[in-house]
Formats: C-alpha cells, sequence, structure tokens
C-alpha cells in the first residue's frame, strides 16, 4: 500500500513538471482518424506536435512538399553561383579592358550576353513555377 501511494505521487509530481499538461481524448469516425493518422505521416510530424500546429493555425506541409522546396533551394543557389561567377568574368574583362587599353571580342560579349539571357529566362521560368505551387488561402 505505502509503495503504490509513492508511486502514484511520483508520477502526480512528474506530470505537474511537464509543459504540456493537459490531455484530449477525440473520438472518430474509422475514415477521419485513418485520414488523420494520414496526413501525421506525410507531415513527418509526431501527432501531438501536429495537432498543436493545427490549432495554432501553422501550414503543416507534407515531407514531399519539404523535398521539393529543399531541390528548389539547391536549383537557386546554382543559379546565384553561376550569375556571379558570369559578373565576375565580366569585372574580370572590364579590369583588363581599362588596365591594357585592350577590350573583349564582340563575340565574347555576344556569348556572355546570350548565357545570360538564357539565365534570366530559366530563372522566370522557375520563379512562375514556384508562384503557380503556392495557393493563398
Amino acid at each position: 500500500m505505502q509503495k503504490n501511494v509513492y508511486e502514484r505521487n511520483l508520477r502526480i509530481l512528474s506530470k505537474a513538471k511537464r509543459k504540456r499538461n493537459r490531455a484530449i481524448t477525440v473520438r472518430m469516425k474509422e475514415s477521419e482518424y485513418m485520414e488523420l493518422v494520414n496526413k501525421v505521416k506525410e507531415s513527418g510530424l509526431s501527432q501531438q506536435d501536429f495537432i498543436i500546429r493545427a490549432v495554432h493555425g501553422g501550414t503543416i506541409i507534407s515531407s514531399d512538399e519539404i523535398a521539393a522546396l529543399k531541390e528548389t533551394n539547391k536549383i537557386f543557389a546554382d543559379f546565384v553561383k553561376q550569375l556571379r561567377g558570369m559578373g565576375t568574368n565580366l569585372n574580370q574583362m572590364a579590369h583588363v579592358a581599362n588596365g591594357q587599353g585592350l577590350l573583349p571580342t564582340e563575340n565574347r560579349i555576344e556569348g556572355i550576353v546570350d548565357q545570360i539571357g538564357d539565365f534570366r529566362k530559366e530563372g522566370e521560368d522557375i520563379w512562375l513555377s514556384i508562384r503557380s505551387s503556392i495557393t493563398l488561402p
């Protein structure tokens, strides 16, 4: 008897120290429960975190959407790196032109302009794709 009271008091004290010390029970139809389970699984969150984010009005996205966003971020990082490289090339040509009185050939300049145009078009396509995938409430 003494041991059971001690264990019970210990459990009560440990629960009192929790930040979230409220528990709820929700009754659902089987189809609703399966939908919840699937959405929790897609999100990659625990069931508790999923429900708390939903309560706070947070956007919950699936792990597939997170992977797509990471891939888009990588594409943009590569895109920015290439643009920086082109800017560096143009700056070096300007230094040579000013320092030695030499100008780059017209073909070289046209090639760079074409590359910049291609990257600009690619960037616009990516941006349009991102804008079309964003849904506003």
